[in-house]
This record gives structure tokens, sequence and C-alpha cells, in this order.
């Protein structure tokens, strides 16, 4: 059996240094402040604070996915090396990331049909997604099996929770991750739009709350209410620049929850091009999520 290695992409928003320790591979999306172009790179071209910083200042950042090109570069690497990839990759309701990897196996296996890539649309992003890749690496390393993974990765992706609040609407509207009409409350002093990542992988706005505070202690009423075998978990929050906040997030957790560990890290600049500054999220296994509203 041909041995394999986890794969996946900058919308990860892992640690640099856990990238680099456990040699993961990972496709690079690019992020645009006016004429400067900046690699998604695990804060290593464009640090998290500045970027957040120029967002504050009224830059307007722009994303790219990786093309068909690039994904076949990592892809053909890792077979050159006899190794078979498990790509956990950004969800398919947010990115068309999933489309240009799905081009680019189809052309390397045409050349190398004895190679083996597995593309898991994770339908969540950031820390979510992270969540998965640090459960596939610690499987792998447990002598688990590339099938094996992938299967227990189909089985609970649905599981996978993400409760999310930010302080404007606008930058996951001009976007195009949400609708016009559902960020229709814009603006306004004191409203935290409170939002989740549905069973399609897609942004969905569950409502309001009135006050930061409040609205930080609403995520981690939810973490409680969805949250299944929490003395087993680590939960994982990250945050848009507000580590002060995520901290507090994490007390609370700790109190209400006593969840195994909390893990924060920051969201990167191609996710916190949607999230904007202030920008939090919490990422838990539980109950399953919520579907589309009609």
């Amino acid at each position: 059996m041909r041995d394999f290695i986890i794969m996946t992409d900058s919308c990860s928003d892992l640690p640099k240094a856990y990238i680099d320790e456990k040699r993961i591979p990972f496709a690079m999306l690019t992020c645009r402040i006016g004429n400067q172009e900046y690699r998604d790179d695990f804060g290593e071209s464009l640090p998290y604070e500045r970027f957040f910083d120029y967002m504050r200042e009224g830059a307007v950042p722009k994303t790219s996915q990786p093309n068909t090109h690039d994904f076949y570069e990592v892809f053909k690497e890792q077979a050159d090396k006899g190794l078979d990839v498990l790509y956990i990759c950004v969800s398919s309701g947010l990115s068309g990331t999933l489309s240009s990897a799905h081009s680019a196996r189809d052309m390397l296996l045409n050349e190398s049909p004895g190679s083996t890539i597995h593309i898991f649309d994770a339908l969540t992003a950031s820390l979510g997604q992270g969540l998965m890749v640090m459960k596939a690496q610690k499987m792998k390393e447990e002598g688990r099996s590339m099938p094996e993974i992938a299967e227990y990765l189909e089985q609970n992706v649905q599981r996978l929770n993400t409760y999310i609040i930010v302080n404007d609407l606008s930058h996951l509207r001009r976007g195009g991750r949400i609708s016009a009409a559902a960020a229709a409350v814009g603006k306004v002093l004191g409203i935290n739009p409170l939002l989740t990542i549905s069973s399609e992988g897609k942004v969905l706005k569950l409502g309001t709350v009135r006050g930061r505070k409040k609205a930080i202690g609403r995520l981690a009423e939810l973490v409680a209410e969805r949250i299944e075998s929490p003395e087993d978990q680590t939960v994982c929050i990250c945050h848009g620049d507000c580590l002060d906040e995520a901290e507090y997030l994490k007390g609370l957790l700790i109190d209400t929850v006593g969840p195994k560990d909390v893990f924060i890290n920051f969201i990167g600049p191609v996710v916190g091009t949607y999230g904007g500054p202030g920008a939090m999220a919490v990422f838990f296994m539980g109950s399953e999520r919520q579907k589309e509203q009609l």
C-alpha cells in the first residue's frame, strides 16, 4: 500500500508552525490590496495584524483562488515522491477552489494512473477546516489508512459546527457570500450579526445580537447547546485581530462547557476579507448543521 500525505489550503488558517512541523503541503490563495498582491501563506507575507489594519484604514481586499496549474504542481510533487494525497479543501459553498483541485487531479491521474488523490470538501473554512486537518493528521499518525480517514471525515462533516459574529456584513455582501437582503442590517451601532455555515457549506444568517459582550456570550451558549462529549474535544476559536475577546470567549467555554482544550488563532487574509476586523468564529463537533432556509 502506498504511503499518503494530508494536504490542505491556506483557508484553513492553521498556525504556520503546525504546517511546518507536520510537513503539510498546501495550496495558496492570494489577497490583493490596491496594486499589491499577497500570498495567503499563514501570515508570513502579510502579517495578520497589518492586514486588519489595512481594512480598518479603508482597504477593500480582493481574493483569488489557486488555479488548476497551481494544484497540479502540488499534486505532482507528491506523486513524484510516491505519495497519495488526501486534500481537505475549503468549502465549495464559499470558494471555487474545489473545482480547480478536481481539474488538476484529473490532469495528473491521466499521467500517473497509479496515484490516488482524494479531495474532501470540508463545507466550512478557517479553523473549522483546520480542525479537520488536525484530526486527519492525528489519525494518520495513529496508523489509520487514507480510506479510513476519508470515511471518518465524510461521516462527521455535518457535525462540524461553525458559529460566527461579525461587526459588519458589508464585507460578506461585497464578496457575494450573502445576499443584499441578508446583509440589510448593515452598520448599526451595537448590532452584531450572528451567522453559521449551513449543511451546504454556505454562510447562513441566524439573526442579530445587540451588544458585543452579549454576542460573544451567545457564541458560548450555542456551543453549550450543541456540543457533544466536550471533555473529549478541542474547540477552536479564530478572530479578526480581537485576541482579548477571543480569550474572553475561551474563558466562558472553559467555565460553562468544559472542553478538553480550546485553541485560538487569527483569521487569515482570505477568510478575513469577508469577515473583516472584529470577526470571530467558534468551531466544534456537535449536533448536525442547519440546512439552508427555503
